[in-house]
């Protein structure tokens, strides 16, 4: 026989205010900023080899955690992975969707610092080389 297992639940104004920015598969990028709050759409892989942050598949972005999935201990664990990538404490980490999925959505309040793979890129500077011709006399 199974033991019962008490799970979290919010009281309801609390679930109701906690709903996506969109739907993950009709944004345009695998980030949105919502005021200073970074809305992440991310692809996990549990079970990785190291933990990193991959690129951008699509609309989603890419993050391997060497935690296995099991009753959510991955995304706990990304959460504090990303936390430390962001420069902040996984208390400013909500996850919106995807708590036991690898299709997640987070929302990261005040990032301190941001990974390559969000920095906006910019287009290369080329420098001019000054004339290296002489005249000949």
């Amino acid at each position: 026989m199974a033991k019962n297992k008490k799970s979290k639940t919010l009281p309801i104004k609390e679930a109701l205010s906690i709903e996506p920015i969109s739907n993950p598969k009709k944004m345009d990028s695998f980030y949105c900023w919502d005021g200073d709050t970074l809305v992440l759409n991310i692809l996990g892989t549990p079970s990785a080899k190291k933990d990193q942050i991959g690129k951008a598949l699509g609309n989603q972005l890419k993050v391997s955690v060497k935690e296995s999935p099991r009753n959510g201990r991955a995304t706990d664990y990304m959460v504090k992975f990303l936390a430390t990538e962001f420069g902040i404490s996984t208390k400013a980490i909500e996850v919106v969707t995807g708590r036991f999925n690898i299709n997640k959505q987070l929302r990261i309040a005040n990032p301190q610092k941001l990974p390559a793979q969000i920095l906006p890129k910019t287009e290369p500077v080329k420098l001019e080389q000054p004339s290296k011709k002489q005249k000949r006399k």
